[in-house]
């Protein structure tokens, strides 16, 4: 039986967060200010959207880990420590940049822009598989599946509105046509119909016309089906 995996979702949407935000940043000319301010404002939404994500996992998942297998917790706690270190190191050379009073200045501190956010992303990356690898066994030898749905709601309960747009765009953006499908039959059954509607609402706007189709089908043949 395949279990419930309670990373795969926000996991796949952060990563594509991580990966069109690294390509955006490689086609950003500093030399135009407008280029650069808009994508230093997408390094800080997404810093502040991976703060949201590892201080969701530090006070709900860890906790769950910690109960049964503290020192691997402890251990995931610290790797959000280097994460937090990383992420000040990039709004360091944000600032740097800002600060900088000539263009020649600014293009300097653009390269420690771009050296930062890539340790950032690697980092990340690279965390975010160990999660998987490590703490999902761990989560599902101790909890149902039914105990770490319950987890998945709590820390959804806890996000504010804003972000939790914010990560819906993002993992409608990452998953699939049957991932985003399953998504949105699992809210129209589990959650008020306006929910729903703004759910389906941003996948017409996030996908491309053609996967917009596909997820229509696929729900359209699931209603058929019950």
């Amino acid at each position: 039986m395949q279990r419930y995996n309670m990373f795969h979702q926000v996991h796949k949407g952060l990563r594509a967060l991580l990966y069109e935000t690294g390509t955006r940043l490689q086609h950003t000319d500093f030399w135009h200010l407008d280029e650069a301010e808009d994508i230093i404002e997408r390094l800080e939404e997404l810093m502040q959207l991976f703060h949201k994500h590892a201080d969701s996992e530090d006070n709900f998942v860890f906790k769950a880990v910690e109960k049964y297998e503290p020192s691997v917790a402890d251990a995931f706690e610290k790797e959000h420590v280097e994460d937090h270190l990383l992420s000040r190191q990039l709004s360091s050379a944000i600032r740097a940049f800002r600060d900088a009073p000539v263009i020649n200045e600014k293009i300097v501190a653009s390269k420690a822009i771009h050296t930062a956010y890539s340790r950032f992303m690697v980092f990340n990356l690279a965390h975010m598989a160990k999660e998987e690898e490590v703490l999902n066994p761990l989560l599902w030898r101790y909890y149902s599946d039914r105990d770490l749905h319950e987890i998945t709601y709590a820390i959804i309960s806890n996000i504010p509105p804003t972000h939790l747009a914010v990560f819906n765009k993002w993992m409608m953006r990452g998953l699939n046509n049957a991932e985003i499908t399953g998504w949105l039959k699992d809210v129209e059954k589990n959650a008020p119909e306006h929910v729903f509607q703004s759910l389906f609402a941003l996948a017409e706007k996030e996908l491309t016309p053609r996967r917009f189709r596909q997820v229509m089908e696929y729900l359209s043949e699931g209603a058929m089906l019950a």
